[in-house]
């Protein structure tokens, strides 16, 4: 009886597992995000796709680049402001690939040289400004470190879209110094705002001191209104001292005014 499996068999099936093999190696799909530098003999010859792409094994290599954008989040670094505080600083960085050339061959590794990159410029650029400004102005701080990445990484063919800082940590003394500078400035406020209403009072105290040595009447009006008041409050009978001066005006008001009526009298009569 002949054996099932012979030399040529054995053969013929390793000869189909290497055509089968290289036929995939042969024909490479890429997708729309993704495009294909082909080296040539260790040299560089074009970057293909999207779509069915060639490469003749043995001779072409085929090295596979994503375009999308890539969200890479920044290690806490350790940074000493302007101002010599210490703080632990995050962000987080956005880039894509441009140039499919540039980020193979100019670069070994570009994601872990970005990566490297934006710890290192997150260092600088905050270490040259106070805590307060770390704070208050993250805008204009992103917007430095994402301009100082992307003319820096324009060599790889990275195109840095935005650079976002996450976080800002203090430690426990810190935390409660600024607590004590927070509390201090609202009780400035409070005492400029208490003095500013101390003085527009005192101005209309003033006006009101005028308003009264030039109309004396008002005077004895504020006087008698003052009683009303005392009198309103208390259900008893309150004798006060009214002093002479200010009956003075009164009294001469109402003598013109008794005068004026018997002249406007003694008017009438002559005219009949």
């Amino acid at each position: 009886m002949e054996p099932l499996i012979t030399n040529g068999t054995i053969f013929t099936g390793v000869m189909l597992f290497i055509v089968i093999s290289l036929l995939l190696s042969v024909f490479r799909i890429l997708r729309e995000y993704e495009r294909g530098v082909i080296f040539l003999l260790g040299r560089f010859q074009q970057v293909k796709g999207p779509g069915l792409v060639i490469v003749i094994p043995f001779i072409q290599q085929m090295v596979r680049v994503d375009l999308r954008t890539v969200v890479m989040d920044v290690p806490s670094q350790d940074v000493i402001s302007r101002d010599n505080v210490s703080v632990r600083v995050n962000a987080v960085l956005y880039f894509r690939v441009i140039d499919s050339q540039k980020a193979i061959i100019n670069v070994e590794d570009f994601l872990q040289a970005t990566s490297q990159l934006a710890q290192t410029t997150l260092r600088s650029v905050l270490g040259q400004h106070e805590l307060d400004e770390m704070l208050a102005n993250r805008e204009m701080l992103n917007a430095d470190i994402q301009g100082i990445l992307d003319s820096r990484t324009d060599d790889w063919g990275i195109k840095v879209s935005n650079v976002e800082i996450k976080h800002v940590d203090l430690n426990e003394t810190m935390i409660r110094a600024i607590a004590r500078q927070a509390e201090a400035e609202r009780t400035r406020r409070a005492k400029v705002i208490h003095a500013s209403g101390e003085m527009e009072a005192s101005s209309k105290l003033v006006e009101a001191a005028t308003t009264l040595a030039t109309e004396p009447n008002a005077i004895l009006l504020r006087y008698l209104q003052t009683l009303t008041e005392i009198a309103g409050e208390k259900n008893s009978t309150i004798l006060f001292p009214l002093p002479m001066d200010l009956l003075n005006g009164v009294m001469n008001t109402d003598e013109k005014s008794a005068l004026f009526a018997k002249k406007k009298a003694v008017e009438t009569s002559n005219k009949q």
